[in-house]
């Protein structure tokens, strides 16, 4: 740690407000937390550090010291007053009591070990249960009307020999020997006091001689669970609905988890979707472009009449206002964009063919380009 920049371990700027430093390591401390990572070598190294930066930059008169290069100068790489290792001469700071910290957080008891069953005494702690995710295939009429879909899941649940506990029926868990239930052990490094989870009980708080011979211990077992879930009208491809409640159950009494669906939409041989409304072509013949015309138009319902006035060019857009998806959130509905593409012929028999060419000489030669090039010499 010594020559390491605090700021930079919990990724804030040096002007970081105390909530600010806070939230960041509430962030850091549950990515790296032991019982997220374990195994894992890395992370743990990865905990003590955050954890050790937030113990100095959470006290505001440690922080100021440590940024006047004072008492904790060494950090920053240019040593204290006691040169490095020296620590302005036996200043420090004590992290032993992450299990206080982790109470306050993370809602209880347990220090480094919050969030598994430990806490103080080796009492269970409520655990929120993990959020789900899965995917669905919905078709397009599907995804604007909503739908009820079947999924099956699966998720950890209680083992219903130990019913969670993860002791053998007629024994129970034992408060870790070496922690006392803590779930940390402290470690003294020169004039440091960093804690850890413990070796023993690995953050837990207990110990289980006699583990439940169903779940091996773990007071949890898989099994498939199924669903029927409401897709609301109105979803696009790649939707994130949340379903509040329905993800892993929780742990020691703590709440589920959330189910997170992802919306995989089949595209409309007819619709776009194009933020909340949809656009649809409807080809107008030279006639109909020309002089006018009605044309049946479809909508997400049926169909419908539009007026297309003379002279519609090329490409030009209708609006039909409140006939697209419903928006989420119950917020009304899109629009129908109707695009009208002119139907140009590719060939012409010989009565179309003079046709045309009466219809050219009535126009009396008029040039669309004619002043195209005048236009270009002005800009030039």
């Amino acid at each position: 740690m010594a020559d390491k920049d605090l700021y930079k371990i919990l990724g804030v700027d040096k002007k970081a407000s105390a909530d600010e430093i806070k939230k960041a390591y509430r962030k850091l401390a549950r990515e790296y937390h032991p019982d997220a990572n374990p195994g894992d070598a890395r992370a743990e190294e990865r905990f003590k550090e955050i954890s050790a930066a937030y113990d100095v930059l959470s006290d505001p008169e440690k922080r100021k010291e440590y940024d006047r290069g004072g008492l904790f100068g060494a950090f920053g790489g240019g040593g204290g007053p006691g040169g490095p290792g020296g620590f302005g001469g036996g200043a420090g700071f004590d992290t032993s009591n992450l299990g206080d910290l982790f109470s306050n957080l993370f809602g209880g008891g347990g220090g480094p070990g919050a969030g598994s069953r430990g806490g103080r005494g080796g009492r269970p702690r409520p655990d929120r249960g993990r959020d789900l995710e899965t995917e669905v295939s919905l078709s397009f009429d599907q995804s604007i009307s909503g739908i009820q879909v079947p999924i099956t899941l699966t998720m950890a649940a209680a083992c219903g020999t130990c019913h969670g506990t993860g002791a053998k029926p007629g024994t129970a868990p034992k408060v870790c020997p070496r922690c006392q239930g803590r779930g940390v052990e402290s470690e003294g490094q020169g004039l440091f006091s960093i804690s850890q989870p413990c070796s023993q009980c690995h953050g837990s708080g207990t110990i289980i001689e006699d583990p439940c011979p169903t779940c091996s211990g773990s007071g949890q077992v898989e099994q498939a669970k199924r669903l029927r879930v409401n897709i609301p009208g109105g979803v696009k491809d790649g939707a994130r609905v949340r379903i509040a409640g329905k993800g892993e159950p929780g742990r020691n009494g703590g709440p589920n988890g959330d189910l997170y669906v992802i919306t995989r939409v089949t595209p409309s041989p007819v619709f776009r979707r194009k933020g909340d409304n949809v656009v649809v072509d409807v080809p107008l013949t030279i006639p109909e472009a020309v002089r006018g015309a009605e044309v049946e138009v479809p909508t997400l319902a049926g169909r419908k009449t539009l007026r297309v006035p003379a002279g519609t060019q090329h490409g030009t857009i209708q609006r039909l206002r409140g006939e697209g998806p419903p928006r989420m959130g119950g917020k009304g509905a899109g629009d129908i964009h109707y695009r009208f593409p002119v139907d140009v012929p590719k060939e012409l028999d010989a009565e179309q063919s003079e046709l045309f060419a009466k219809l050219s000489e009535t126009m009396n030669g008029t040039d669309p380009r004619a002043g195209l090039f005048a236009r270009a010499a002005g800009d030039a």
